[in-house]
């Protein structure tokens, strides 16, 4: 079952980037790149919705169609 969590990415002072979600209460990942981060963020997201699934309701499902920010370094 796939879930749509909503991650706020910034970067950070030092270089590195942080990603938080309002989806996901205690989701906080960190990394040397965005896509890093985005992996990091992913595997945190997974374990924290199967540890808190009855306490997240609101995550929306995966339908046929929906939009992706694809970011791309040039």
């Amino acid at each position: 079952m796939e879930r749509i969590v909503n991650l706020h990415i910034e970067k950070l002072p030092e270089g590195f980037y942080l990603a938080t979600s309002d989806s996901v209460q205690g989701l906080v990942a960190q990394g040397r790149t965005i896509a890093e981060t985005i992996e990091i963020a992913k595997d945190v997201a997974k374990k924290l919705i199967e540890a808190q699934e009855e306490q997240i309701p609101n995550l929306r499902m995966v339908n046929d169609s929906f939009d992706y920010p694809l970011v791309i370094g040039v």
